[in-house]
């Protein structure tokens, strides 16, 4: 056997294998929420229907599968960027789930944004780090429109205040971000590049979303993402609500809870993709 096959075989085994968390369920569910923090799994699942089971997963992550309004879901912890979302990310495709929503906090870059709001990012520049080495930097870091149609709905549903639009997706909390780091120090372009983010009509900063949608749709998958605003970077105000963070979690349930529906309705009527009229 060609050399270079086997190693390509070799490779292809390990990517099955080797990240693979044993103290996970062996099956996921198909619709699955993401958030960046461990502690947000069990948030999220106090608003679900009950009997939920949790998992303690390796490295400190947190996974919860149970239902929602009849629906069936999951929630896994990613933790922070790009490089740890991509291990959950292949880890419960190879689990079964096609569709993921990334449900977290972030920090808006326009002044129409408000602390609390709920920014729902149809598509993310990709500065996180990871998605490129997929794939060339000219590829779309964009969610399927069926997932932002549902988190659209959803907020509507639960009459939150919502944006919906391009973030960026940063691969560090401070300098990636346009922030200052440690002793003072802060690069020169960071300037001029939030200038020109904010200018492009860009939304909000955060470290997972690029990976998730470009990932998901190298996959085969479905991915969205929904985010509460904590961090208003040009007034400077900083206010983690737990209401917010509520809100970001009950909209990403509540979505998955619509896509059940419209999957059910595709299913019946032979259809591969939603649309209003269905």
């Amino acid at each position: 056997m060609n050399k270079q096959v086997e190693l390509a075989r070799a490779d292809l085994k390990a990517s099955e294998t080797g990240h693979v968390d044993q103290a996970a369920p062996e099956r996921a569910p198909g619709y699955v929420l993401l958030p960046g923090d461990p502690n947000r799994v069990e948030k999220m699942a106090a608003q679900w229907d009950g009997d939920t089971q949790f998992y303690n997963l390796s490295r400190g992550q947190r996974a919860a599968v149970g239902a929602y309004r009849g629906a069936e879901l999951g929630a896994w912890s990613t933790g922070i960027g790009g490089a740890s979302t991509e291990c959950v990310l292949t880890d419960l495709a190879a689990r079964g789930t096609h569709t993921f929503i990334r449900v977290g906090t972030t920090g808006a870059i326009q002044e129409d944004v408000r602390i609390g709001d709920i920014i729902i990012n149809d598509s993310n520049v990709r500065l996180d780090g990871t998605s490129r080495l997929y794939v060339r930097d000219e590829y779309p870091a964009a969610a399927s429109y069926e997932v932002v149609l549902a988190l659209v709905q959803a907020c509507e549903n639960l009459g939150l205040r919502y944006h919906v639009g391009t973030g960026c997706t940063c691969a560090s909390f401070y300098t990636g971000q346009c922030r200052t780091s440690y002793n003072g120090y802060r690069p020169s372009h960071l300037d001029s590049l939030f200038a020109d983010l904010r200018q492009a009509g860009v939304l909000n900063f955060e470290m997972e979303g690029a990976t998730v949608t470009t990932l998901s749709r190298i996959f085969g998958k479905r991915a969205g993402m929904c985010a509460s605003v904590v961090a208003q970077r040009i007034t400077g105000e900083w206010d983690e609500t737990p209401e917010g963070e509520r809100n970001a979690c009950l909209a990403g349930a509540e979505a998955i809870r619509i896509l059940t529906e419209w999957d059910r309705k595709k299913a019946k009527q032979g259809k591969r993709y939603y649309f209003p009229g269905l």
